[in-house]
């Protein structure tokens, strides 16, 4: 009898302790994800209802830092730098406060988002940006508080903030042009001198065609000669060495000595000297 009631009282407690009730949460969380031109735009945030309340001027107080939402802070992050307001944020993840007031809002990008609601501390140190936008009244309530991207083009986007009667929209524009031209500038100028470095080491380790690797590496060190690079001096030495170039070989790997003992890297400068060992030099 003992073992059935102590069978029946651990059921019971692994019972309680597995069990987990879920329910829905007051204010759903939701996450969007959007590209303006080349930018990346995640937005997080929670979703609070009306459920018959007044919210600017009542729940929300005029002129008071509003977590914007509900819950943990919510969350904006650029892939980029962007421009608010004539005014630059740096890319990264923002919390967004805001200060309703009945005919405009202060949008306040916060560098800490990390807060669940308005930080305890306001530190100003920490405010990336701040603008003001004026208030458009909807023609009808919305009930559920809602976020959304408009106005989207190829270089800017606008933030809408939805509540009530209340529509605030934040415009911000990425810098697409800037990115797309300086892509097409580096295309138009052709390979660069790492482009040609790369492509030669890949074909000396891979056994490919060795002379096409010797144009490659002879093309990247002649690019930085006025700033040399011991590493590009090393591989030339072992690819001209490769391609059956003796004299150019020990001239690459002396230069690249040089370098590596200016730079005060002993490694390089081991391997320099081991080479030129190797090949007579030394």
């Amino acid at each position: 009898m003992k073992k059935i009631i102590l069978s029946l009282f651990i059921a019971v407690v692994g019972f309680s302790t597995n069990a987990q009730i879920k329910t829905p949460q007051p204010s759903t969380a939701q996450k969007i994800e959007q590209a303006v031109g080349l930018t990346n735009i995640t937005l997080e945030y929670s979703r609070p209802n009306m459920n018959g309340r007044t919210i600017f001027g009542d729940l929300v107080p005029y002129g008071s830092v509003w977590r914007t939402g509900a819950n943990a802070n919510t969350k904006i992050t650029f892939s980029t730098d962007v421009t608010v307001d004539g005014k630059s944020l740096k890319k990264g993840t923002y919390a967004i406060f805001t200060k309703p007031n009945e005919k405009s809002w202060d949008v306040i990008f916060y560098s800490d988002a990390t807060n669940w609601g308005a930080p305890r501390t306001w530190d100003e140190s920490k405010v990336a940006l701040q603008t003001s936008v004026n208030v458009q009244e909807m023609p009808m309530n919305i009930e559920t508080f809602t976020m959304t991207f408009d106005d989207i083009t190829n270089d800017s986007a606008v933030i809408g903030i939805l509540w009530e009667k209340v529509y605030v929209g934040i415009k911000f524009e990425t810098p697409t042009d800037m990115m797309v031209s300086s892509q097409i500038e580096k295309m138009m100028a052709g390979p660069s001198a790492d482009d040609f470095y790369a492509s030669a080491v890949y074909y000396l380790q891979a056994n490919k065609d060795i002379k096409q690797a010797q144009e490659w590496i002879d093309k990247a060190v002649e690019m930085t000669k006025d700033k040399p690079r011991y590493w590009f001096l090393r591989q030339q030495s072992l690819i001209h060495a490769k391609a059956g170039n003796k004299k150019g070989a020990i001239a690459a790997a002396k230069a690249s000595l040089k370098y590596a003992e200016e730079g005060k890297n002993p490694d390089y400068i081991k391997m320099n000297k081991d080479s030129l060992k190797e090949w007579g030099a030394m």
